[in-house]
């Protein structure tokens, strides 16, 4: 049987399960370029048990929400930036098996890469232990994703809702600007930083596209805002118009 590296024992715990067959998750990390067992098709498994694992997290949280809502919200959590983040934060760029020349060129940090290679491993758990397994993983990678947010929040895109939300506090709209760019000129990956002066607040968001990374901005920067406290969100009064009477010739 495979035994697991340090590394891959840390990856396991932090997925909160102990595969029966560690086999399955070293080839859910192990790219096309480092060898024919890779995890191409453990990764057309776990996109299907991740659009299923968030439907059923979306039905339940959201149980007044309409379809079209519901399905636009999926549509946010399972695109490639969400998925490239929640693999950063399992710390998959550290444990991926990439040929030398693919790791020299920045594939451990390439979105498109660590997003598939996380669907592997939803897959791997999958064939590991089956349905229920492979769902309470998605619900537990998801769910800190959805605590502090609203249906209406998500069925929106993140910059619309992060604008429509500072104006109703009558706060200035976000700044956003490229903070860098990474990769070759075909698979570059973008650095946004999005800038809430008035809250002093600044967040950054990476996706494949200027425009990916500004919505990856957005949505950091309004799960940072949903936690702030009452009172420096709360709705700013206008300031209060003083007229001066014009001062009259005989004053002078």
């Amino acid at each position: 049987m495979t035994s697991l590296s340090p590394s891959l024992l840390g990856l396991q715990q932090r997925l909160g399960h102990a595969f029966a067959d560690p086999g399955l998750l070293v080839r859910a990390v192990t790219h096309k370029s480092f060898g024919a067992d890779h995890y191409e098709r453990l990764e057309f498994l776990g996109d299907a048990v991740l659009d299923l694992g968030v439907s059923t997290l979306l039905y339940a949280r959201f149980d007044r929400g309409a379809e079209g809502d519901l399905t636009r919200v999926r549509a946010h959590l399972v695109r490639q930036d969400m998925l490239h983040r929640l693999a950063v934060q399992l710390g998959l760029p550290s444990v991926l098996r990439l040929s030398e020349g693919e790791a020299k060129g920045g594939g451990a940090q390439r979105p498109s890469i660590l997003a598939d290679a996380l669907e592997a491993i939803i897959g791997a758990v999958y064939l590991d232990a089956g349905f229920e397994a492979s769902r309470d993983l998605v619900l537990r990678l998801f769910e800190p994703v959805l605590a502090e947010s609203s249906l209406e929040g998500w069925s929106k895109d993140a910059k619309t809702a992060l604008q429509e939300w500072l104006q109703a506090r009558k706060m200035p709209v976000p700044t956003y600007r490229i903070e860098d760019t990474r990769g070759k000129a075909h698979e570059q990956v973008f650095v946004v930083a999005c800038e809430l002066p008035d809250l002093n607040i600044s967040v950054t968001g990476e996706g494949t596209s200027r425009r990916a990374a500004e919505q990856a901005a957005a949505q950091a920067a309004l799960s940072r805002v949903s936690a702030l406290p009452a009172r420096q969100t709360a709705v700013r009064k206008p300031e209060p118009v003083v007229v001066r009477k014009p001062r009259s010739p005989q004053a002078d």
